[in-house]
């Protein structure tokens, strides 16, 4: 199999969320509406009516393109798509063929890969069909929204990397506030195209449309190189094709014959006039633009996590912008808060998820009670599992603590004190005998019998030390 070099370029239909359509002022957000209940005499192609481009979806698509490190071109126009599908009632598609609103950028990837984007356009989704036996339902809630497809060169050469693109692309999307992003909704959905070769060439590629989970994205590359690459074994030649995937029996099944760019028959819009943009509005949306993955990584380097430990948390906006903050006022205390999110709040099952709970402030505060030796590491998970807990929202840390009896003692009379009760506790004369003669293993028992009658309270670092003191 290492003979064969595969080439893979991907495109990815981002859904934008405005409120109206790309043309339309009807509902964008179809989510759990009845079947054509958001749509539009525009949506429905009847004669004489206009489209009206959305300016908000411009503007996304600028930030979208931004966050790719893209050339905005500040001259775009749309075109006709013609192909017929009974969820298409126009009979076309409004889209850029010749003139997209964001040329050429590049993609950085975590592991420290390109990725090079050819451009990206904006156009208008079609409707949705449900078959059902002999008779298909269509649904054109979806007709008319916004998107963008985004569309790679073929530099990804592997199905690992495959998913890593995808899945940095969905946070790109995320972090610049362009989309919902939620692929289980269709609110992106990535083709891949996929083909192999001995030798630089490109080898004839096949299209797997309409992935919308990471994992399936990985998984149709390996498939699809495996039966290339057995086609090719036997002397037989590869389609070029459209083909579907079928997740449950891991394969890709054909569904048509590739089109060309000329079998659509493109000619431009003529009632939607070009996109004529300013310099200084690129600008002034540049300027909006949120913070990036990859400046949050540079920014979380000095708190030594992980790989998986950084991605855990960048899967999560809320999480990073918070640990960011918390950076930024105090690196020392922060990595703390950083295992605490990626090892007990992404891995509690039960938390009720709400990440924008706990402030950085107070988040800062329950590490420094760590710092000071005021609360054990595992008094302090306690602590943080119940900062995410609604009801406790009005809470600080250092009130929890105290309510959750979970405040260590770490007044030196008052240790000693008890160090005292313990020490003339005759079960323990031999592990005392033992310490005063060297045998310092023994100190572990005397520090458990004092964390006993202290209830949990006292710090055994400091009843070490001072265990050590009274007894050497």
């Amino acid at each position: 199999m290492e003979d064969y070099k595969i080439t893979i370029g991907i495109e990815c239909h981002v859904q934008l969320n405005t409120k109206t359509k790309l043309f339309s002022g009807v509902d964008n957000d179809a989510v759990d509406k009845e079947p054509n209940a958001c749509v539009s005499p525009i949506d429905y192609a009847l004669p004489g009516m206009l489209p009206v481009l959305n300016k908000a979806a411009v503007e996304k698509a600028i930030q979208a393109g931004l966050a790719m490190n893209c050339k905005i071109n500040l001259v775009s126009r749309f075109d006709r798509k013609h192909y017929y599908y009974p969820d298409l009632p126009k009979g076309y598609q409004i889209s850029q063929m010749y003139q997209p609103i964001i040329g050429a950028g590049v993609i950085h990837l975590p592991d420290g890969s390109d990725v090079k984007i050819e451009h990206a356009h904006m156009e208008e989704d079609a409707g949705k069909l449900t078959h059902n036996g002999n008779y298909s339902l269509v649904d054109l809630n979806r007709a008319g929204t916004p998107l963008i497809e985004i569309v790679s060169m073929p530099d990804i050469h592997s199905a690992a990397q495959a998913r890593c693109y995808c899945e940095e692309l969905h946070r790109l999307m995320i972090y610049a506030g362009v989309t919902n992003g939620d692929l289980y909704q269709g609110n992106m959905r990535f083709d891949v195209n996929i083909s192999i070769s001995k030798t630089d060439e490109l080898g004839t590629r096949a299209e797997i449309k309409n992935l919308n989970s990471f994992r399936s994205v990985e998984r149709a590359v390996e498939y699809e190189f495996k039966r290339q690459k057995a086609l090719l074994e036997k002397g037989e030649r590869v389609k070029q094709e459209t083909r579907g995937w079928n997740d449950a029996t891991g394969k890709t099944t054909p569904q048509r014959s590739k089109e060309e760019a000329q079998d659509y028959r493109y000619m431009p819009e003529p009632d939607v006039p070009p996109i004529v943009l300013e310099q200084d509005y690129v600008d002034q949306v540049a300027a909006k633009l949120p913070m990036m993955p990859m400046a949050y990584r540079e920014l979380f380097d000095i708190l030594n996590l992980d790989e998986s430990e950084r991605e855990a948390i960048l899967n999560h906006p809320v999480l990073a912008r918070g640990l960011a903050e918390a950076c930024q006022k105090n690196a020392a205390l922060s990595a703390r808060i950083a295992h605490w999110f990626s090892g007990v709040l992404l891995a509690e099952e039960n938390l009720d998820k709400d990440f924008g709970l706990a402030t950085a402030d107070e988040l800062l505060e329950l590490s420094e009670m760590v710092e000071k030796k005021e609360l054990s590491s595992t008094g302090a998970k306690a602590v943080f599992i119940e900062m995410y807990d609604k009801k406790n929202t009005a809470k600080k840390p250092q009130v929890l603590a105290k309510e959750m009896n979970l405040l260590q003692e770490n007044d030196a009379d008052a240790l000693n004190a008890i160090i005292d009760e313990v020490l003339a506790m005759p079960e323990c004369a031999k592990a005392a005998a033992d310490v005063r003669n060297g045998e310092l293993k023994a100190i572990g028992f005397l520090v458990g019998q004092v964390m006993k009658k202290s209830q949990g309270k006292a710090n055994p670092a400091s009843l070490n030390e001072l265990i050590k003191q009274k007894l050497q």
